[in-house]
């Protein structure tokens, strides 16, 4: 199956209408995009996977000092087995996933800002940042930075595609949730194969916005395409891969896809290791924005399918599940695609 390319740079210097309707028509077919001339440099990237590296290869003891105080903060360590994303969608006994992560949000949150100041569960809580290495910090701030200037991008994007006019999401996103997820997953010699029910990630949707993805170009990420079958998606050179979230599938009521995906467990080499990396932005609106079928979007003959909601209790729902291993109890867009995972 093939997943779309589009290209960024049209947005600056080309035809903004034909790339809205590129993106339209990804959203509506496959739900995942290849973003090339998203303008992140190249030496930007390469430091944050540096970085991230020399923080997994620590001592487990050292990390877990990087640990968050609560399962409800998004930030810091998780450890490999501690979280299972199948939760996400409501499935019960889900085995735990694979990986590894490390967390951050913005690094420079205004404090004295009233909308901060009503945090609603450490959407804007403190990174947590471990003492080595050094270079962890500023590497993935700048990339953050880079990949927050995408997400940005894409949505006015969005509002162009979906017919809204320009800049119609920014009252929805000028103060948005932000986090930042370095996804780590290794298999190292001497480590047990998993089981034939386990995943490196269990099957999710995201559950905000956007999603903005770097991944490393190795097998493992699969979606489920329109045909209702899991499909590989290894990214073409430079290109980021990019999703939609739940939210954005009820603003949209179903017009755009938020696609289900996981990662499977790779062929391991000779010795016995694997690795993968993966560094996911999501982008996921105020947490205070209240989310309900934009009037492109629904009719008389296609009425809104999801109750309105706002973005951060959605987000608190969907990220309790999978870090207290419990079902959780958010809105489900992933319908009938729940029995194929």
């Amino acid at each position: 199956m093939d997943v779309p390319v589009i290209d960024l740079q049209e947005w600056t210097r080309g035809d903004r209408r034909a790339l809205a309707r590129g993106v339209d028509a990804a959203c509506s077919s496959v739900g995942f995009m290849q973003v090339v001339g998203h303008g992140i440099p190249v030496d930007v990237i390469a430091a944050m996977l540096t970085a991230s590296d020399d923080f997994f290869a620590l001592p487990l003891e050292t990390k877990l000092l990087a640990v968050p105080d609560h399962p409800g903060i998004n930030r810091g360590y998780a450890a490999m087995g501690t979280e299972a994303l199948a939760y996400s969608l409501g499935v019960d006994q889900a085995r735990p996933d694979l990986f590894e992560a490390f967390n951050i949000g913005p690094d420079d949150v205004d404090r004295d800002d009233p909308f901060h100041a009503d945090d609603h569960f450490g959407f804007f809580a403190q990174n947590v940042w471990p003492a080595t290495p050094l270079s962890l910090r500023p590497a993935l701030n700048a990339y953050f930075g880079e990949a927050h200037r995408v997400a940005m991008c894409l949505t006015d994007v969005f509002s162009i595609a979906l017919g809204l006019g320009e800049n119609w999401f920014r009252p929805f996103v000028d103060r948005s949730t932000l986090t930042m997820r370095v996804n780590h997953y290794e298999r190292r010699p001497g480590d047990a194969p998993p089981d034939s029910t386990q995943m490196r990630m269990g099957a999710h949707t995201d559950y905000g916005i956007v999603t903005v993805l770097y991944a490393d170009a190795v097998p493992g990420l699969e979606i489920v395409g329109p045909d209702g079958a899991w499909h590989g998606v290894t990214p073409v050179p430079g290109a980021l891969l990019v999703n939609l979230g739940d939210l954005t599938a009820q603003w949209t009521n179903d017009r755009w896809r938020s696609t289900l995906h996981r990662v499977v467990p790779p062929p391991a080499t000779a010795d016995g290791s694997a690795l993968r990396r993966s560094v996911a932005f999501f982008f996921d609106g105020n947490h205070d924005a209240v989310v309900q079928c934009v009037p492109t979007c629904c009719s008389v003959d296609n009425p809104a399918r999801y109750a309105p909601t706002t973005a951060g209790d959605h987000l608190v729902a969907k990220v309790l599940g999978p870090r207290t291993l419990t079902t959780s109890k958010a809105i489900d867009t992933a319908g009938d695609r729940l029995k194929i995972v």
